[in-house]
C-alpha cells in the first residue's frame, strides 16, 4: 500500500485538523495509508511519526490545533537539514508528502520539490499573506475571534469613557487587523503596510470627542509602524529573540501606543493583546469547508503526482497554484482596501 506523509508546520490554527482530516479520507478512497509527521519539519528530520487511525478521524473536523502538533524548525538552518529531510522521506517509504504551513514551511516545501522530492503543499496562516489564493485555512476563523474581541472590548470602553488599544497579530501584512478592526467597528486601524503618525491618531480622538463619542477603539498590528512627529518610524520591537526563519519575535506595540496616547492626550487609555488566544479553539464552518476542501484537493494533487503544487482559493473556487508561486512575494492589504477603513476614522 502506497504511504503518504503528512505534517504542520509553524504557528497553530483552527481547521489544521479538518484539512488532515480530509486527506485522510481522500487517501482512503483511493488505497493509500496516510502516515502523520509530527512537530513539523523537526519531526521530519527525527523521523518521528504518528498512525492517524481512520476510525478516529472524523473527530478532527471540529477541534483546534494541530493533533500532529508543530515546531518551527527550518531544515535549510540545520547542518545537513535538506540532506536528512530527503532521506527521511526515503526511509519512511513516502511515496509523497503534504506539507501543511505558511510561508516558511511552504518556502520549505517549494525548495524541496525544486531539489526534485516529492512535496505537495496546503497553505495555513492567519496572517493570510500569501500571494496565490484568497483566504489561507485559519484565517477565517482568526477573524471571527478577533472581531468577538473587539464587541466584547468595546463595551467596557463604552462604560468607562475609555480609549482601548487591542493589539492583533500581523508581522508583516495587516490582513487580519484589516479585516478585524473593519467588523469591530474600530476608530483608527494602524496597519504594517501603512505607517501612521501617532499625531494623527491623537487627531482621530479629538475629531470623536468633538461629536460626543467619548470612546474609542483603536486596532494595532503587532508588526504595524507608527511614526513620530519628524515622520521616522519609532522604534518598538526587540531584535533579541530571533528563529530559525529569521523572524524577530513581536509584541508590545499595543502597550507602546498606549503611553503615547495617554501621555499626549491625557486620556484614560488602556491596552490589549489578543495575542495566542485569535489562533486557538474550534474552526468556524468556513473554515471546516476550505480546510476539508484543501485537504481533499493537496491528496488529490498526490494522486497525479503534481509535485511542488498546493489548492488555493482564487475568486471562490479551489483551484491548483505553484509553491514557487505562493512563497515568491506577500499579500498585503492594498491601498484601497485601506482606504475603506479610513471613511471610519474619527
Amino acid at each position: 500500500m502506497k504511504k503518504v506523509g503528512v505534517l504542520t508546520g509553524g504557528g497553530d490554527c483552527p481547521g489544521l485538523n479538518p484539512a488532515i482530516r480530509g486527506i485522510c479520507r481522500q487517501a482512503q478512497s483511493t488505497g493509500h495509508t496516510v502516515v502523520g509527521i509530527r512537530r513539523g519539519w523537526k519531526g521530519l528530520l527525527e523521523q518521528e511519526t504518528k498512525d492517524l487511525n481512520i476510525a478516529e478521524i472524523d473527530e478532527l473536523l471540529y477541534q483546534g490545533g494541530t493533533a500532529l502538533r508543530s515546531s518551527r524548525t527550518n531544515p535549510y538552518n540545520e547542518e545537513g537539514g535538506p540532506e536528512r529531510a530527503k532521506k527521511a522521506i526515503q526511509d519512511l517509504g513516502l511515496e509523497a508528502l503534504i506539507a501543511i504551513g505558511g510561508e516558511d514551511t511552504l518556502g520549505v516545501a517549494s525548495k524541496l520539490a525544486a531539489e526534485g522530492q516529492p512535496v505537495v503543499g496546503l497553505a495555513k496562516t492567519i496572517d493570510n499573506d500569501l500571494d496565490v489564493t484568497d483566504f489561507t485555512l485559519g484565517f477565517p476563523s482568526a477573524v471571527e475571534i478577533a472581531t468577538q474581541a473587539f464587541d466584547r472590548i468595546k463595551t467596557t470602553a463604552q462604560s468607562h469613557d475609555r480609549v482601548m488599544v487591542v493589539e492583533v497579530m500581523g508581522r508583516h501584512a495587516g490582513w487580519l487587523t484589516y479585516y478585524a478592526g473593519l467588523a469591530g467597528g474600530a476608530d483608527a486601524i494602524l496597519l504594517p503596510e501603512f505607517p501612521m503618525p501617532i499625531q494623527e491618531v491623537c487627531d482621530i480622538l479629538k475629531k470623536l470627542e468633538a461629536r460626543g463619542k467619548e470612546y474609542a477603539i483603536i486596532a494595532v498590528a503587532e508588526g504595524a509602524k507608527v511614526l513620530d512627529d519628524q515622520g521616522k518610524e519609532i522604534a518598538i520591537h526587540s531584535k533579541e529573540a530571533v528563529d530559525s526563519f529569521g523572524h524577530v519575535q513581536l509584541g508590545g506595540i499595543g502597550d507602546f501606543v498606549k503611553e503615547l496616547l495617554k501621555n499626549r492626550t491625557g486620556r484614560d487609555v488602556r491596552s490589549t493583546v489578543l495575542g495566542h488566544t485569535q489562533r486557538g479553539g474550534s474552526p468556524s464552518a468556513f473554515d471546516r469547508i476550505l480546510s476539508t476542501a484543501y485537504g481533499v484537493r493537496a491528496m488529490q494533487l498526490v494522486q497525479n503526482k503534481e509535485y511542488g503544487k498546493m489548492p488555493a482559493l482564487v475568486g471562490g473556487k479551489i483551484e491548483t497554484v505553484s509553491l514557487a508561486n505562493a512563497v515568491e512575494k506577500l499579500k498585503l492589504v492594498p491601498k484601497e482596501a485601506y482606504e475603506l477603513a479610513r471613511t471610519f476614522f474619527g
